[in-house]
């Protein structure tokens, strides 16, 4: 179901540019290769169709996505693509899928919050994308970490093949985190690639311990509001040494496994 992005015509000819190859800049292809490897280990892709993305350090008008028809499995630094919001591959070898760049160029563009986006078919969250009323229910304490930053895409439009799709998604966004896109799956986006790593595993065990409760039949018991946004408060100030450390944990992990994503 993945679609060829069509290159603009006039697309300029790859060419080497050092500002592209800095030690932070490897970094980054490499921590977000380590995400889309860590992501297929726990089943959290869909085939070839999602996609994840950063801005690249130093470039705003620049982002990192993985490439058209690679798994997740196979990411690795040196084969994630460099574009630009217009649609040129500035660096790499390929094309991105063609929803992958209508909607992350033009989230990243719209909301300049947005360092890193993730998007995905996860099947616990995509289930509770495809019931009635708010997705989360905020009755464990997983969840709480998202309380208040949850947006709501209620009206599926098909896949977004052109600029006016992702912009509209981008707009339901608005301030938010999490995006829930209703009949699809989520966007969830983080100020850098650790952060947004991070809140895409525990979302996905949130849903899944959600979707446990909902199946016993039992009514589901939420958390206060006060004491939600409390718990949500605390969460959020550890946050981000925590993600850090977590992605950290992943790296090494492929590294004692002698996986090849840093190539």
């Amino acid at each position: 179901m993945a679609h060829e992005f069509k290159i603009p015509e006039g697309q300029p000819a790859l060419l080497r540019n050092a500002s592209l190859e800095t030690e932070t800049i490897w970094e980054a292809r490499a921590d977000l290769a380590a995400c889309l490897r860590e992501a297929a280990r726990l089943g959290l892709e869909e085939g070839i169709c999602n996609h994840f993305s950063a801005i690249v350090p130093g470039h705003p008008d620049l982002f990192l996505v993985n490439r058209l028809g690679w798994a997740f499995e196979e990411a690795t630094a040196s084969s994630l693509l460099i574009c630009d919001f217009d649609g040129h591959v500035v660096a790499g070898d390929g094309v991105p899928e063609a929803t992958a760049f209508f909607i992350h160029a033009r989230l990243h563009k719209m909301a300049p919050h947005v360092g890193a986006a993730f998007h995905t078919h996860m099947p616990n969250a995509t289930a509770l994308s495809m019931v009635e009323g708010d997705p989360l229910i905020f009755a464990g304490q997983t969840a709480l970490k998202f309380y208040g930053r949850v947006a709501v895409d209620e009206n599926y439009n098909g896949l977004a093949l052109d600029e006016s799709e992702g912009d509209r998604i981008a707009a339901v966004l608005g301030a938010n985190d999490i995006l829930f896109l209703k009949n699809h799956g989520v966007m969830v986006c983080g100020p850098n690639i650790a952060e947004a790593w991070d809140d895409l595993y525990y979302l996905e065990r949130a849903a899944e311990v959600q979707l446990k409760a909902m199946s016993s039949g039992r009514r589901l018991l939420p958390v206060a509001a006060e004491i939600a946004a409390q718990a949500a408060r605390q969460m959020r100030e550890g946050d981000p040494e925590s993600a850090r450390m977590h992605l950290q944990s992943i790296r090494r992990v492929l590294d004692r496994d002698r996986s090849n994503y840093k190539t």
